[in-house]
């Protein structure tokens, strides 16, 4: 390993509940439009957004499908689309 290599610092620590539903609101979606978007029931993604479920622990495929079709440039709020 490169020995002039540093880690960034850590600045901020968010939740995955919390990822979610910033990324959701930078979309300007509801629960219920990204529930609809990930064939899930709202109450899912609300779960998901309070931390009481996990992504990993085997929810519905389509979480992760959808998640990874995202890519991060549409997260910016000036590239939103509504």
């Amino acid at each position: 390993m490169d020995k002039s290599f540093k880690p960034a610092k850590q600045r901020a620590t968010v939740s995955t509940g919390e990822a979610i539903r910033m990324l959701r609101e930078l979309k300007g979606w509801t629960q219920e439009e990204l529930a609809r978007r990930c064939g899930v029931n709202a109450k899912n993604i609300s779960m998901l957004e309070d931390d009481r479920a996990d992504i990993a622990s085997g929810g519905p495929r389509s979480w992760q499908r959808h998640s990874a079709s995202i890519p991060p440039s549409s997260c910016s709020p000036s590239m939103r689309q509504t």
